[in-house]
């Protein structure tokens, strides 16, 4: 009965608020002349006048109202047509039976208080309960208008009551990601959606530097170009790096990048005249998930523009190697595929037409090249073969051309399990090397016509010398412009200088940790620059030795976080490799075997420690300058998603696959922590999480679209009321849920409370980002995030087993782990531009780390 009696008073109190004079008017009542005690409010006219007669508590609360008399032949219960309250709303009209009723309900409950219920009360009951009823739908009488600009806190039961939940029109935003519903509150400071910026933000990103090159499950990718550039590729961009020059201080030299391709780069070839290259990438999806067929781009190193699009819709699953003709100025194309019958097409450059086409082998094919001094014979390798094809016919009418086959004889030698190199010697010979660790001599015999069944009246090929020069398989040969030759081993690391006949001259060992030798080219003068399988471009001769002047990750890349203070930052992934970078002069600054996968990194906001997430549940902090681990930690059995400092370094929050956050307390210097409590309460892993501005509390995300937030301060509780967190400042916004980051999820539409807006009239905050990973079901969505403009974040997935790596803001700097770009770097128009992550197409991009500059800027600006 109390509780009835506070809701009837807090319904009178509103209707004294809302209705307005003529409609609260009563016939035979006029209010006392002369009497200054019932002067009107501010606010309301003089019209009408109430007064609260205070019995003591808020239950015992009478409103009477003391009207005096409207204008000439108007009824209390009618109410001239247009008038408005002052608010700007239709006023109510309120017949003086329901004022009597509510004001007589008051005060019958209020006499019997002290007695228990009887029979004889209970219709006395039942009125109450209907004059509730009239309470509310006084109250609900407002228009719409007056409705939109209310404070929902302001209604009783709070914001999570009917009443407020009625009133949250145009305060939220819902979004449905795989049929659950989201729903973010909009900022106070934010009156109305419509107020919010529709187009793309005035900041751009241009691609400034990639560190990483794809050494380890690719070949014949390193070539060196007429301006003295070195070309080779990582994930779908084609990089072309100046060794030594440019503004990027010793070692780092300066960077372009051809980003024309959609999906992986698989192979290369750079053109007789030095100029133009050609590259071929493997199949995909496009922004809408439909299939990418693989294609072969051919473009001007010098402009980076595309000149020619060669065999869309016919290569199957990918490119894998492809040559240009060097008899004819390189008129010519040859192309391997990679379906199971490794397609071999030759194809006009200039027309982009297909001359010939032959299945080759159902054996992988690792190498193609035409013979320099005749177009006419193409050599191809692989596994347990060499292949020497004649073309002819058909140079001017496409399709007309034939390729026939001679097999490579081995005859009296081993025949090995791969053959991935080969090269054309000045005399017509052709060296190749094989996983036996031998470099064979082939040359072409004369014709036997005495056995003709046996390919009598046929040239064939056979070997006609050996040298074992490796330990373990040859990867790469290399002719030089004096003659001689060079090999690259891969067991034995050993780079050895091949004289005439075979005879070693020279020999150089690369470093363990660099890897053995993928890739040769010959640069400047005496210059090689070597590729190797740890992924690393290494720079040097053989008497001075190399040194690396790109390095980068073997495996997949989760975890990213950038110093605090200074222009570094740290990277660590599923090759076990805690990574520090410097991005002023482009160089990895050191590097430490954590023995486990690496998931997540932060640093302490000092930036004398870092601590780092691993997959089985252990975390370790480690001093930057030592590289010693001062703290080593294991909470679960889980995998870490999220480790995260608060802003004033007093807490460490890491967040688990176990569903659990869990928060320590940290010394001053970061060295030291302790368990400080535990936020359960999420039904999935963690994947996100933010601090406050003042470190007092916590919003994460999970792998079930959950958005919640803690307070850290008060004990590790959760925070039932999401709408009181709207106005909260943090510190960083990596969370991929929440109001400032919601976009498009699939075919999800996000869906705002209101009038529905046409597509491209939606705020930026609905548009703004929705990059797609191919082979993860569907578009993920991915936070924000720019220099100057936009908080630190984009970057990683929350719908994924395991979060993305998070990128990270260095001064006008954005650092992106683990993605690819758009064609030209503008993203498509839908959703739009400002796309961080296109798309992931396989774990070999997630090794990639790309530096992109804010705002339009110049390389290398800091």
């Amino acid at each position: 009965m109390e509780l009835v009696k506070a809701a009837l008073a807090e319904a009178l109190r509103l209707l004294r608020l809302q209705v307005p004079p003529s409609s609260l008017q009563v016939s035979g009542t006029p209010a006392p002349p002369g009497d200054s005690s019932f002067a009107a409010p501010p606010g309301l006219p003089p019209t009408c006048t109430p007064s609260l007669v205070s019995r003591g508590t808020q239950t015992e609360t009478e409103v009477e109202f003391k009207s005096s008399p409207g204008p000439p032949g108007l009824r209390a219960s009618e109410e001239p047509s247009g008038t408005q309250s002052e608010g700007g709303a239709a006023a109510a009209v309120v017949p003086h039976s329901v004022l009597t009723r509510l004001q007589s309900t008051i005060e019958g409950p209020r006499r019997n208080s002290s007695s228990s219920s009887s029979p004889s009360e209970r219709p006395r009951q039942k009125l109450s309960r209907k004059a509730i009823s009239s309470a509310n739908l006084l109250v609900r009488s407002g228009s719409t208008e007056s409705r939109g600009g209310k404070d929902p806190l302001s209604s009783p039961g709070g914001p999570g009551s009917r009443r407020s939940n009625y009133n949250l029109e145009g305060i939220s935003v819902k979004m449905f990601l795989r049929g659950r519903p989201i729903t973010m509150y909009i900022p106070s400071g934010i009156r109305s959606l419509e107020e919010l910026p529709s187009g793309p933000p005035p900041e751009t990103l241009s691609l400034d530097w990639v560190y990483g090159y794809r050494g380890r499950d690719s070949r014949s990718n390193l070539f060196v170009l007429r301006s003295g550039e070195v070309v080779y590729f990582i994930a779908c961009v084609v990089v072309l790096y100046r060794p030594g020059g440019g503004p990027g201080g010793p070692g780092g030299g300066g960077q372009r990048h051809y980003r024309g391709h959609t999906d992986c780069v698989r192979c290369l070839a750079v053109h007789p005249d030095g100029v133009r290259v050609a590259s071929g990438q493997t199949a995909g999806v496009d922004k809408d998930g439909k299939p990418l067929q693989p294609v072969v781009h051919i473009w001007d190193s010098e402009t980076l523009l595309k000149l020619q699009e060669i065999g869309l819709g016919a290569f199957e699953r990918g490119v894998g190697a492809l040559a240009f003709s060097a008899a004819d100025q390189g008129a010519f194309l040859c192309v391997v595929d990679d379906s199971n019958e490794h397609m071999l097409s030759v194809w006009d450059c200039s027309r982009g037409v297909k001359l010939a086409e032959i299945k080759s082998t159902n054996d992988s094919v690792l190498a193609v090249g035409f013979n320099p001094r005749d177009s006419s014979c193409i050599v191809t390798s692989g596994k347990s073969h060499v292949h020497f094809w004649n073309w002819s016919g058909g140079v001017g009418v496409p399709g007309n051309g034939t390729l026939t086959r001679k097999q490579g004889v081995f005859g009296k030698y081993k025949k090995p399990k791969f053959i991935p190199c080969f090269v054309f010697l000045p005399d017509g010979d052709i060296l190749t090397g094989d996983s036996e660790g031998n470099i064979l001599t082939w040359g072409r015999s004369a014709s036997d016509s005495k056995t003709p069944g046996r390919g009598g009246a046929k040239e064939t090929y056979g070997i006609v010398a050996q040298a074992h020069a490796h330990e373990g398989s040859i990867f790469a040969l290399c002719l030089q412009r004096d003659g001689t030759v060079l090999s690259g081993g891969g067991r034995d690391r050993r780079l050895v200088q091949w004289g005439p006949g075979l005879v070693a001259l020279q020999e150089a060992e690369i470093p363990e940790h660099f890897g053995a030798v993928r890739a040769i080219a010959e640069g400047l003068g005496s210059e090689l620059l070597v590729g190797t399988t740890k992924n690393a471009l290494l720079r040097g001769d053989l008497a001075q030795g190399f040194s690396p002047v790109i390095q980068g990750h073997t495996d997949e890349l989760w975890g990213l976080c950038t110093h605090p203070s200074q222009n570094r930052f740290l990277t660590c992934g599923h090759d076990r490799q805690l990574c520090l970078w410097d991005g002023e002069s482009h160089a990895l600054a050191w590097s430490i075997d954590l023995k486990e996968t690496g998931l997540c990194a932060d640093f302490h906001p000092s930036g004398a420690v870092v601590a780092v997430g691993l997959n089985t549940g252990r975390w370790l902090v480690l001093d930057t300058e030592t590289r010693e681990i001062v703290s080593d930690v294991i909470d679960g059995n889980e995998q870490l998603s999220v480790v995260r400092y608060s802003p004033d370094g007093l807490y460490l929050a890491i967040g688990s696959h176990d569903n659990v956050i869990y928060i320590y307390s940290v010394s001053s210097d970061g060295a030291k922590s302790s368990r400080f409590g535990r936020c359960m309460g999420h039904s999935s892993f963690i994947t996100h999480l933010d601090w406050s501005k003042d470190g007092n509390f916590i919003m994460s995300n999970s792998g079930d679209y959950e958005i919640l937030y803690w307070d850290v301060a008060g004990g590790c509780k959760q925070l039932k009321n999401r709408y009181e967190s709207r106005d909260r400042e943090w510190a960083t916004y990596t969370c991929v849920l929440g109001f400032h980051v919601y976009g498009e999820q699939g075919r999800a539409e996000p869906h705002v409370r209101g009038p529905r807006q046409p597509r491209d009239q939606r705020p930026v905050h609905a548009r703004r980002l929705a990059p797609r990973l191919a082979g993860r079901q569907g578009r993920q969505h991915l936070p924000v995030a720019s220099a100057g403009r936009w908080g630190r974040g984009a970057g990683a997935c929350h719908a994924l087993s395991n979060p993305l790596p998070v990128p990270s803001l260095l001064p006008r700097r954005l650092i992106a782990a683990g993605g690819t770009y758009w064609p030209g770097g503008v993203a498509p128009p839908r959703p739009a531009p400002g796309r961080l992550f296109p798309r992931l197409t396989s774990k070999h991009s997630r090794r990639r780390i790309s530096l992109e500059g804010a705002n339009g800027a110049p390389a290398h600006t800091v």
